[in-house]
């Protein structure tokens, strides 16, 4: 297929979408609804817990010059005294097709030559690791309301790492294929993409080849973060493969394993006052969301009770004023502008920002529905897959924040409960400015924390501890309790 065709194509996927996390709009649970709903028709379980991937050579293309071109020179409306380098660009990941994934690159402004790289990936499945991640959450910048200018964040992650920010799977923000069925996928073929594009990107910049790496993600990326690291590991073992030094990974409220997503959504529902006790107690009488359980009329029934009782309490963030034009009379615990992702949308829409990026010219989104809604397959649960990346030796860390509705900090607790490892360093507080950050637990190769007050989307809510948990996942210390 053309390009020309291509961009046709990108373009009818993107006109349905809207903002990632936006009043109403839920990418993750609408892809669930879909798998479920195949589950239910097919009488099945997953065929595998575990994920499995065969070895095949790995595309590696011409990476000379390619960095030089991809440096940032200055973003549009970007504050004075920017004091760190930014490159961005696209990475082909399968020149027979004409697949290529877009990145985005924030170095360290100190020490950049020393700190650690550290790949962020955003879930959906679909949604944008560039708009969400960078422009809403732990990247450098903020875009201001104008949908023009630009504020610097300063507990932006890159502080304490280089950032690279990957759009996954093709079809995602920038990210593309010139042949359309690519935009039907799935998650062995995103890892095996991702895994494509880092060894290439390495080859882009071999100064990052024997640095410390972390992947870090949240949501969906539950299932992209802990997958790929396996593939790394995996392939690591193979002689004449580039070793990347995975060193830890961490999963922000995360989607994991279905079953406690469902189980711990409706008992944090329940447990703040968003649901009533008798559609609490009909959940628990008639539902069943064990791998391979029938889902009842009555459960289903008792299901859209409890979405009709929330009402519009914004998902992401049950705390949260919605995006309306009285959003500024309703106090935020975070002050995050619940606009946000419409400064974004209209900021990365304009010609001269995505000359700046070198991005082809396109309709950008933050999510596009047409891969959630085609995703070919989705494990029912990654905890296995989690258990042997703890056993690898490898830092597993999983963070909540305890205002997010749609992956809560219940729905972590089961699933860690699931994992069936043993407390090393008992449940404390631990403190940030003077105050309780949040709450953490070591565990048998894993680490569970807290992070107060902030919902789906961490480092927007709570941008300073969330950069202080971050810091100290890097260190390898748990955070600290004064």
């Amino acid at each position: 297929m053309k390009i020309a065709s291509h961009l046709f194509v990108h373009l009818s996927l993107l006109v349905i979408v809207s903002c990632y996390g936006g009043n109403g709009y839920d990418p993750l649970e609408n892809a669930l609804k879909i798998q479920r709903s195949r589950r239910t028709t097919l009488n099945h379980a997953s065929k595998d817990l575990e994920v499995k991937y065969s070895y095949s050579q790995v595309y590696v293309g011409p990476q000379d010059g390619l960095k030089d071109a991809d440096k940032i020179t200055k973003l549009p409306g970007q504050p004075a005294g920017v004091d760190f380098d930014q490159y961005s660009g696209y990475v082909t990941v399968d020149p027979i097709h004409g697949r290529a994934l877009f990145y985005y690159l924030a170095e360290s402004p100190v020490n950049s030559s020393t700190n650690p790289l550290v790949l962020w990936l955003n879930g959906g499945p679909g949604c944008s690791s560039f708009g969400g991640g960078a422009m809403m959450e732990l990247g450098p910048f903020r875009v201001n309301t104008d949908n023009a200018t630009l504020s610097r964040n300063k507990h932006a992650w890159n502080n304490v790492a280089n950032v690279l920010f990957l759009e996954s799977p093709a079809g995602v923000g920038f990210s593309y294929s010139n042949t359309s069925s690519d935009y039907i996928t799935d998650d062995v073929q995103t890892a095996k993409d991702s895994y494509t594009f880092l060894i290439n990107w390495l080859e882009r910049f071999p100064e990052y080849k024997t640095r410390d790496f972390y992947i870090a993600g949240e949501s969906y990326a539950g299932h992209y973060v802990p997958q790929l690291a396996k593939l790394i590991l995996q392939n690591n073992k193979i002689a004449n493969q580039t070793v990347i030094n995975l060193k830890g990974i961490a999963l922000g409220n995360a989607y994991v394993d279905d079953e406690t997503e469902n189980t711990g959504m409706y008992d944090y529902f329940w447990t703040h006052a968003i649901i009533s006790d008798e559609i609490h107690e009909g959940i628990i009488s008639n539902c069943n969301f064990s791998e391979g359980a029938t889902i009842t009329d009555a459960c289903n029934e008792y299901q859209k009770q409890a979405y009709a009782a929330k009402s519009n309490v914004y998902f992401y963030d049950i705390y949260a004023p919605l995006c309306s034009p009285f959003s500024n009379s309703t106090p935020s615990i975070s002050r995050f502008d619940p606009c946000t992702g419409n400064y974004i949308l209209g900021y990365l829409n304009t010609p001269v920002v995505q000359q700046s990026l070198h991005a082809k010219p396109v309709h950008w989104e933050s999510c596009n529905d047409f891969i959630g809604a085609h995703w070919k397959d989705m494990p029912f649960t990654v905890l296995p897959v989690i258990q042997d990346l703890m056993a690898s030796g490898i830092s597993v860390w999983i963070y909540s924040g305890d205002t997010d509705g749609r992956v809560p900090v219940t729905t972590s607790r089961y699933s860690i409960n699931k994992l069936q490892t043993t407390v090393e360093t008992p449940w404390y507080p631990w403190m940030y400015q003077g105050e309780v950050g949040g709450y953490v637990v070591g565990y048998q190769n894993l680490t569970f924390v807290t992070i107060r007050g902030a919902g789906h989307f961490v480092p927007s809510y709570q941008p300073g501890r969330a950069l202080a948990f971050f810091t100290s996942f890097l260190e390898g210390k748990l955070p600290a309790n004064h």
